[in-house]
């Protein structure tokens, strides 16, 4: 008899859970992932700011799974489901559309950057859902301030050193209270012509006040810590354009060469892989079993999904996708093993966490409300706590010790990726020539 096989679209942290939950199961896992890296995506505001390096908060899906030996990982992007054949369609280097067939079926396939209708928008302002754009943004940032140490002319100075972050949720603010660590603390002493600290920060967002989904009390506090950084604040007014020059908010120009988008996501397009029936948003609607109506073999989980609780959907957070991919890979388990059905999902909220700036973040779980040093070390073991790996956590945690007492970051390079083509070029003639010396 054919051994059943568990296809996994997705090594995020929904994907990564079910692919251990299967780890004893007798099927054969196959694990797809456009990368070969699973990433924690709530330290990519850290790559941004020069704090932590691209391959501290990434590691290899094959060396996450090595020891899991009725597991493949397959490097490839999936472009389609064809439920009546329990197919999906990948897409690699070499070939298009190859069929992928299975028995079960998980979509951990997370969200992707939304502009909400303005995709003009990319261009200059880039988001931060990828280690490509962690690093592309950290580009710019450090690049910003070289550009402004060379410019002859002082007027220019400003808008080079105008940084402006549209969306003030926990990335937002995460990321510019980072930027104003950085400017006042690590790169104030290193340049000669310009004085870092007076560079501008704007945090700008619709909504009526930062960390919309926190308690007001809570709010209120990492907007005074920001403040207190030096960051401005722009709130109740949404973003009308943004060009290479800057944005307009509120009828009013602001000139900045330097936008970084953290406003929103969108989910990917399984919903119309499946052709099932999907929230405003576009996620899944899924069955208390993570289950898609109609089709027991198929489960999607993590920012896909749509499932309310207690009247309201499910926050797009790691904890829901680590969980709910967990419990789609026990209930497989328990379906090939034949082991009674679990209950129905039930999400166990272990509390909302940001960190604004260094040694403060805020912390919401239950009633319990925390602001402040305290907060912010129960931030950094949970944060350390979900890393992938133990050389990841050593490594992570012996950084931001040592950034938090001298100052000092882990990675503060510019690297540029597309001219790596042209200084290999240049460099070819005399490695030529002390080749030919020897």
């Amino acid at each position: 008899m054919a051994q059943t096989r568990v296809v996994i679209v997705g090594a995020g942290f929904g994907g990564l859970a079910a692919a251990k939950a299967l780890r004893n199961s007798p099927a054969s896992v196959v694990v797809i992932d456009r990368t070969n890296h699973h990433l924690f995506e709530p330290l990519l505001y850290q790559v941004a700011t020069s704090v932590l390096a691209p391959g501290q908060i990434a590691a290899p899906i094959r060396g996450i799974l090595g020891k899991h030996e009725n597991t493949t990982v397959i490097l490839g992007e999936v472009t389609g489901v064809d439920k009546d054949k329990k197919v999906v369609f990948s897409s690699d280097a070499d070939r298009e559309n190859v069929p992928v067939p299975y028995d079960y079926l998980v979509l951990a396939t997370g969200v992707s950057q939304s502009y909400f209708g303005h995709n003009e928008f990319a261009q200059y302002a880039p988001g931060l859902k990828t280690l490509v754009d962690a690093v592309a943004v950290r580009n710019k940032v450090l690049q910003a301030f070289e550009q402004a140490e060379a410019e002859e002319d002082p007027s220019r100075h400003r808008d080079l050193l105008t940084f402006i972050l549209v969306g003030a949720g926990p990335t937002g603010v995460e990321m510019a209270a980072a930027l104003a660590v950085l400017v006042r603390s690590s790169l104030k002493s290193e340049f000669r012509r310009i004085d870092p600290t007076s560079a501008r920060i704007l945090l700008v967002d619709m909504a009526p006040r930062v960390l919309q989904t926190f308690s007001k009390d809570l709010s209120e506090a990492a907007n005074k810590r920001l403040q207190d950084l030096g960051v401005e604040i722009r709130l109740g007014h949404s973003v009308d354009n943004i060009d290479a020059d800057g944005i307009v908010v509120a009828g009013e120009r602001i000139a900045s060469k330097t936008v970084i988008w953290t406003a929103g996501v969108a989910p990917s397009p399984a919903g119309k892989w499946l052709n099932v029936e999907t929230d405003r948003a576009g996620r899944v609607r899924v069955q208390p079993d993570l289950s898609v109506p109609g089709h027991p073999e198929i489960f999607v989980v993590g920012d896909t999904a749509s499932l309310d609780e207690n009247g309201k959907p499910l926050p797009g957070v790691a904890q829901v996708a680590i969980q709910q991919g967990r419990y789609a890979g026990k209930l497989i388990h328990k379906r090939i093993a034949g082991g009674p059905a679990p209950k129905p999902f039930k999400y166990f909220d272990k509390g909302n966490m940001a960190v604004v700036g260094k040694g403060f973040a805020v912390l919401q779980t239950g009633k319990i409300h925390l602001s402040g040093f305290t907060a912010w070390l129960a931030w950094a073991a949970v944060h350390l706590q979900f890393l992938a790996t133990s050389s990841l956590r050593v490594s992570v945690f012996v950084q931001w010790a040592w950034t938090y007492i001298t100052g000092q970051r882990g990675s503060r390079l510019i690297v540029n990726h597309r001219g790596a083509e042209k200084e290999t070029r240049s460099a070819e003639t005399p490695v030529r020539a002390v080749a030919a010396s020897k």
